[in-house]
Order: C-alpha cells, then structure tokens, then sequence
C-alpha cells in the first residue's frame, strides 16, 4: 500500500510490536481456545448444556451471586439489567454517568425499547460521588455504575466511596448494578476480588472480549429470580441464539489464560503511562493508571500528529496506538489498554522509541 494513503491504524497493525492489547482480533483467536476441545463435546442449545450450564455456574461463583446468565452481548444484558429492577419498583427511571455505554454507544436503546427514563449524574469529566446520589431530585429504580469509567481514561472511586454509594442505595432500597466491562482489571487497583467488589451491588455485568481476549459475549450475574426473569427477557430480544458455545468455549479457555495476569498488565500500564508522560506535549489520564488502560492526550493537532507517529512505526516497529481522536484543532487523544503483547516487547526498543517520540514532539510543538 502507497505510505500516503496508508491510515495510521494500517500502519499500527503492520508494526514488528505493536503495545496495546493481546493480538489482532482474528481467526486464530478463536482457533487457539479450541485446540484443547474434544470435538465430540456437546454444545448447548437455546441457553441449556454443560457447555453453558457449567459456565454460568462457574462464572456465578467468581462473582460471589447465586446466578449467572451467558449473553451474546453486554448491550443486551445491561438493558435488560435495568429493564428488570425498573419493573420490579414500578418506576421506569435509572441514574448513571453521562459517558455511560448506554447513553452514548447503544442508540438510546434503552429509551427506545423500554421506555426507561434516564438522570444523568455528575459531570462528563469526574466521577459519580455519594453526594450526587445524595441530591438525586427523582426517584429512580436503579443506579449504574461503571468501573472504570472508560471514557475519562478508566478512573475509579475510592473504595471506601464506593462502599458508602452502595450502603446509601440499599438503605433507600435503589438497586445498584455493576457495568463491570473491566471488572477483573481493577482487582488488582482495589486489592479485592470480583467477588468482594460485586458484593456491594445487585446485578453484575461483565465482558469477556476486552481486558478476557475473547471472541464475545457477557456474563449477567445476581440473584435466582432476577436471573430467572432475564432469560424471559433474553428471548424476547433474540439474545438466545440455538448455539453459544463459541463465544462460551473462547471465552472460559481466555478467562483461565488471564485472570492471574490482571496484576502484570496493572503494574504495565503504569509503566508506560510513565514513558508517555515523560515525553514533551504529552499527559495521560489517570497521570498513573487505576487499572490496565489509561487515556493519552497529546498538545498537537490531529493531521500533525499522525505522520510523526507513522513515521516511528515505521522506523522503530513500535506501534503505540492505532488510532487519535480529534479533541480540537491542536488536540488529540487516544485509549491504551494493557494485554499480553507489551510484555513480549523489548523493553530497550520501547525506550528508543519513546526517545524518539520526545524529540520528533520537541521539534513539532517549538514556536
């Protein structure tokens, strides 16, 4: 391909090392988690089988609840989520973060479909405090959290925060529910299990194909009657497919390949959220990474920035980030997450090509 018309994420992906993730999303991921599987296995069909059945129980234990249901997507599940806790109070109105997943990425989904008002507490750049929930004007069925907060660079509450919000919800009787999209990746942040987190709230969502590796699907988690209605509400929205165990086989052969590495990627993260941070013009949110992804803004325009880093793609075969998002004219920004491939970088070629990085940086933003 003409280097001219080659767009950065291209570049990205045709690095000797590129840093973010665990590997390119393709064919061989879902090959690797098969390779140990008897092709005689039996797969699960309209939500029954070992093959599902085994893994919701399993999925349920680490999450310390008394069920789990396999959903193909975590859209889906967080719908239905609050769908069930508004019909249960009678009142269809829920709080959450103006960056939630469901207010921004899912086409007012949950308006559209359930007719489910929504309060959008705390500001677009901080996190939902007590005190907001404090001053909720409305009465509503239920409180979202996410943690992270993905879209202001993955920061988190104070856990002591964390476990107020929760006592508060309970001794209103608001129903509190975890987008824990990132759950297993805090753990090591908080020093507590997925368990000990989802103790403090209601239902549970987590993803299997972010900080996991795998091809797809989620797990909602809480109690036998909310899990029971949640299949009612799985059919309804076409979620219960004839057959799930390739989402299902992916995603428990990664979870086991990963989970005791959550700690490594954290402890990553924060390392190269440091290199960043020593270069000129640049500044990650968190300053230091709260889990294994972090935001990194840089002080230079968009169409600026994109040759430079192309250029030490291709020098270096460092590849830091496969895309930037315009934040103004001399603003941009883009999201790192920690997999397996930083740690099967060298470290010496990441160093030289942060150097580079820093001096291209200092040449670029000089009057």
């Amino acid at each position: 391909m003409n280097e001219q018309h080659k767009s950065l994420g291209e570049a990205y992906n045709e690095t000797t090392y590129p840093l973010i993730g665990h590997s390119r999303r393709n064919v061989e991921v879902l090959l690797e988690a098969f390779q140990p599987v008897d092709g005689s296995q039996a797969g699960d069909m309209y939500g029954n089988g070992a093959v599902i059945e085994d893994f919701q129980k399993f999925m349920a234990d680490e999450l310390g609840k008394e069920s789990a249901v396999f959903f193909p997507s975590g859209t889906m599940a967080q719908q239905i989520a609050l769908r069930i806790w508004c019909d249960e109070a009678e009142l269809k109105r829920v709080a959450y973060h103006p960056l939630c997943h469901l207010e921004i990425h899912e086409e007012d989904g949950l308006k559209e479909l359930h007719q489910i008002e929504t309060i959008l507490l705390a500001g677009e750049d901080r996190l939902i405090t007590l005190e907001d929930v404090q001053n909720l004007n409305s009465d509503i069925a239920c409180l979202l959290l996410e943690l992270p907060q993905r879209e202001i660079g993955g920061q988190l509450p104070d856990y002591a925060e964390l476990e107020a919000i929760s006592a508060y919800c309970r001794s209103q009787g608001i129903k509190l529910h975890l987008d824990g999209a990132r759950l297993f990746e805090i753990t090591p942040y908080y020093q507590r299990t997925a368990a000990e987190i989802c103790s403090l709230f209601d239902s549970v969502y987590v993803s299997f194909y972010k900080g996991i590796g795998g091809i797809a699907g989620a797990i909602l988690a809480g109690d036998n009657d909310f899990l029971a209605k949640s299949k009612v509400w799985k059919r309804r929205h076409g979620g219960d497919l004839v057959s799930l165990y390739p989402y299902i086989i992916s995603s428990e052969y990664y979870y086991k390949q990963r989970i005791e590495k959550m700690g490594r990627y954290y402890e990553e993260a924060k390392e190269l959220a440091a290199m960043f941070n020593q270069c000129h013009a640049v500044v990650t949110k968190p300053i230091v990474p709260v889990s294994n992804m972090f935001h990194v803004y840089f002080q230079l325009g968009k169409n600026q920035l994109e040759p430079i880093l192309m250029d030490i793609y291709n020098t270096t075969g460092i590849g830091f980030i496969s895309y930037l998002k315009e934040a103004s004219e001399d603003h941009c920004q883009s999201e790192v997450h920690i997999g397996e491939r930083y740690g099967k970088t060298p470290m010496e070629a990441i160093q030289e090509a942060f150097r580079v990085l820093n001096e291209k940086l200092l040449e670029a933003v000089q009057p």
